[in-house]
C-alpha cells in the first residue's frame, strides 16, 4: 500500500507527511518516557529541597525564622478565615523535614510514589497559605501526580529495587 510518507514531492524531498513522522520520532527518542520521569522528579525535588534548606539551623534544629514564619505571617486561606496555623512550631518542623526528605526520596527515585504524594499534600498546604501563587502550585501538583500515576522510570532506585526482587523469585 502506497502512504503519503512513500510519495516525494516530485523535487526529490520527502513528502510533508514523511517529514512530519520522522519529527515526531527525533522528539519520541529524545524524551523517552525515564528522562521524562526522572526530570520531573528533578524539577519537583528542586524548590522544595531550596524551601526546606532555609528552614534549618542545624542538624534537626529550626532556625527563628521558619517558626516564625508559621506563627506571625503565614495564614490559611479557607472560608471564613484567614486563620492561624495551629502548633506553628510543630508546623514548621514538619513542613521543614518534608521539604528535605521528599525531595531527596525523589532524586534518589526512592518511594517515589509517597514522596510525590507528600509533596502533593503539601502543595495543597502551600496553595491555601498562598492562593496567588495557584499558576505555580499547579505545576507542582501535576508533576506529582504523573509521578504518582506513571512511577520513577527506570531510571530509579525503586526500579532497581523492584528488578532486583523480580530475581530473587
Amino acid at each position: 500500500m502506497i502512504t503519503d510518507q512513500h510519495i516525494s514531492t516530485g523535487s526529490g524531498l520527502p513528502s510533508p507527511g514523511a517529514l512530519l513522522d520522522r519529527a515526531n520520532h527525533l522528539v519520541q527518542t529524545l524524551a523517552t518516557p525515564s528522562l521524562v520521569q526522572l526530570v520531573l522528579r528533578l524539577a519537583l525535588a528542586v524548590p522544595f529541597w531550596r524551601s526546606g534548606m532555609l528552614k534549618w539551623g542545624g542538624f534537626l534544629q529550626l532556625n527563628d525564622t521558619a517558626v516564625t514564619l508559621f506563627s506571625d505571617e503565614f495564614m490559611l486561606h479557607l472560608p471564613g478565615g484567614p486563620y492561624h496555623f495551629p502548633a506553628p512550631t510543630v508546623m514548621a518542623f514538619l513542613s521543614g523535614s518534608g521539604e528535605i526528605m521528599f525531595p531527596i526520596l525523589l532524586v534518589l527515585g526512592l518511594g517515589t510514589r509517597f514522596a510525590a504524594l507528600g509533596l502533593l499534600f503539601m502543595t495543597v498546604i502551600v496553595e491555601l497559605t498562598v492562593p496567588d501563587g495557584w499558576p505555580i502550585h499547579l505545576t507542582w501538583a501535576a508533576m506529582a501526580l504523573a509521578l504518582m500515576a506513571y512511577g520513577p522510570g527506570l531510571i530509579s532506585l525503586d526500579h532497581l529495587i523492584c528488578r532486583a526482587r523480580s530475581h530473587a523469585r
